[in-house]
């Protein structure tokens, strides 16, 4: 299959929508990653022994600067944001060396804003280093990544289609029953229907699975009366950020891998869109992840990385408009100032989610897939590489613990499967294509696929 022009693909990027189709599919993308938005300041709320309204007050306090960050990366600001269509949120590769934070003798929460703050710093200082790899992403590469990032995601997707992790009778048939719902919803407007309704065909589906779950009673409501109207961020709310060295060295590596995370996901947008990744762009939207690590710190929140699920809705859908994830982020910014309304968002089940996410994550794994055809995939080593990195990619999914006696400063990488599949990619790469480029050249006479 051809690839877009790339003007054509600017112009895709550039598109601006219909009103109500711009909100409604920007809402889609609020509704897909809140979720994992506010998953991360519960876990770390729990973890430091904050009461529900100070738990309450993080998710809000995430969900602004996740606001923030979404639109400075979907619009850019002078050199900061990719300017495409991407969403940001607290990122979970920093939950592991958090909750060992939060465990520290005086640490708290003002000594992990505190790292996050300097982490954020340190990330502004190496994101133009960073932005020069991506010569080292070539299709084998990032077909690869794509395709272990959508396997990596499909257990979520699963999980949440069973009742999610919380669930008393986890895969009960109401479970089942809803996610097939939405499922179902999704592949019957994209078979019969065409336009506008394909791309809120997620939209719809969720719709009809938030009403099919309310009639069966598993819509959780309580507590929305005593839940304020309206309420603002303030900064330092947990008090001044203390700035202790072994934390924020943990933290500095967690950015790093955020960095690797964020490029594979950078470069998988850029072949969904069909617009080309410039190592300009790369550095701006790596800047862009640093920067919103660094104001987060200040309010009240945690480090924030682009959301690799959102990617497979800007597939499903095929609305790639930028404009359309900068308006979502104006709906993260509008809940954040708005707790009744966070609160109706968060009350969606999660076999809703899983409906959807099934279709979503599998088409993210598809696109890889199909960037693979791209490269010499006949070649043995190549086939190799796929096989070892897609592997990797999937082993903390598969088995969290598996690398559990490994130093605990390797968690952020041994416990990311999309970080495992990309470093694994671009080491093998260079092993087989790049190193062994002369070998190869000598043998057939013409340079391998790399």
């Amino acid at each position: 299959m051809t690839q877009p022009h790339p003007q054509a693909a600017a112009c895709a990027v550039d598109q601006r929508l219909p009103l109500l189709q711009l909100i409604l599919v920007s809402f889609q993308h609020v509704l897909l990653m809140y979720g994992g938005a506010v998953a991360v300041p519960l876990i770390i709320g729990e973890a430091v022994g904050l009461s529900r309204e100070e738990v309450a007050f993080l998710i809000t306090a995430d969900l602004l600067v996740a606001g923030i960050a979404t639109l400075v990366q979907s619009l850019g600001i002078g050199p900061m944001g990719i300017r495409m269509p991407v969403m940001m949120g607290a990122s979970f590769a920093a939950v592991g060396s958090m909750v060992a934070m939060a465990g520290m003798p005086g640490m708290g929460l003002p000594g992990i804003f505190g790292a996050t703050i300097a982490a954020g710093l340190f990330g502004m200082l190496i994101a133009p280093f960073m932005s020069r790899i991506v010569r080292f992403f070539p299709p084998l590469v990032t077909g690869t990544v794509i395709t272990a990032i959508g396997l990596s995601l499909f257990p979520v997707a699963v999980n949440w289609a069973g009742g999610g992790s919380a669930a008393s009778q986890f895969g009960a048939l109401q479970y089942l029953a809803i996610a097939a719902l939405v499922l179902l919803t999704i592949l019957l407007i994209n078979r019969f229907l065409r336009g506008f309704w394909v791309n809120v065909s997620v939209l719809i589906g969720m719709l009809l699975g938030y009403l099919m779950a309310g009639g069966l009673g598993m819509v959780d409501l309580d507590g929305l009366e005593q839940t304020a109207w309206f309420a603002l961020v303030t900064p330092m709310h947990f008090g001044v950020p203390e700035f202790h060295l072994a934390p924020i060295l943990s933290m500095c590596l967690v950015v790093v891998i955020i960095f690797v995370e964020s490029t594979g996901m950078f470069l998988a947008l850029g072949k969904i869109t069909g617009h080309e990744v410039t190592p300009k762009m790369l550095r701006g939207g790596l800047l862009c992840d640093a920067g919103a690590s660094f104001f987060a710190g200040i309010f009240n929140t945690f480090t924030h990385s682009s959301f690799a699920q959102n990617i497979g809705l800007v597939q499903m859908t095929g609305v790639r408009s930028r404009f359309v994830t900068a308006c979502a982020g104006l709906f993260l910014i509008g809940l954040s100032l708005l707790p009744k309304a966070a609160f109706l968002v968060a009350s969606i089940p999660p076999a809703v989610l899983g409906g959807a996410g099934i279709a979503m994550f599998g088409m993210v794994a598809a696109t890889g897939i199909k960037i693979l055809q791209e490269a010499d995939i006949g070649d043995r080593r190549n086939q190799l590489l796929v096989a070892v990195s897609v592997g990797m990619g999937l082993t903390p999914v598969v088995r969290p613990e598996f690398f559990a006696h490994l130093p605990h400063w390797m968690e952020p990488i041994t416990h990311s499967g999309i970080a495992m599949a990309t470093i694994s990619a671009v080491c093998l790469n260079l092993l087989f294509n790049i190193l062994g480029e002369p070998e190869r050249s000598a043998l057939t006479g013409e340079h391998g696929a790399h």
